[in-house]
């Protein structure tokens, strides 16, 4: 072979391989990919002068993508008025993601709220790039409190709108093996 075929040759095997490599990971430092995802904090779009405010950090990992109640992480929420209000934090206990759409849900482990240690909750989010929207679980009742029982991974529609400039969520799809 000659050297400008043996070069070419060369440069291909390179690339052949960098793309293989590539595709076997999408973190890109060795890891797969994790099953789903929610991350990120936003302020509701409110019309009054509340500040709510919901965070997440829920996650599945790609060896648990078969069982989506085995998802790990915490979320957390506050909502004020005028100084009044509360906040909470949840374990999560289970993560369910279709395209851009989450469901989290999770037992309340900490919160100023009387009564609301123990109550399980669910959220909703709507990844719409930086027009996301969100649901909750207790949206109906009031307060998580006034709740009754709630299975896993139940939420309601993403009614709320994120205030513009205040934060993004991110939904990793989960892509199950059916």
């Amino acid at each position: 072979m000659n050297r400008r075929t043996k070069t070419a040759v060369l440069g291909a095997t390179l690339l052949l391989t960098a793309a293989v490599a590539g595709s076997a990971t999408a973190s890109g430092d060795g890891r797969a990919r994790e099953a789903a995802a929610l991350t990120g904090t936003a302020k509701m779009s409110r019309s009054t002068a509340e500040d709510v405010t919901f965070s997440f950090d829920a996650h599945l990992a790609a060896k648990d993508n078969d069982d989506p109640l085995k998802a790990t992480g915490t979320f957390e929420w506050s909502h004020y008025l005028d100084g009044d209000g509360a906040w909470a934090k949840a374990k999560v206990d289970c993560l369910v993601t279709g395209g851009k759409v989450a469901v989290v849900s999770g037992v309340i482990t900490d919160s100023d709220l009387p009564g609301a240690k123990g109550k399980r909750v669910g959220v909703t989010v709507h990844d719409l790039g930086r027009h996301d929207r969100l649901g909750y679980s207790w949206a109906a009742t009031g307060t998580p409190v006034e709740m009754p029982g709630l299975p896993r991974c139940v939420s309601s529609a993403p009614f709320e709108k994120v205030r513009a400039g205040t934060g993004d969520y991110r939904v990793v799809p989960w892509e199950p093996e059916f």
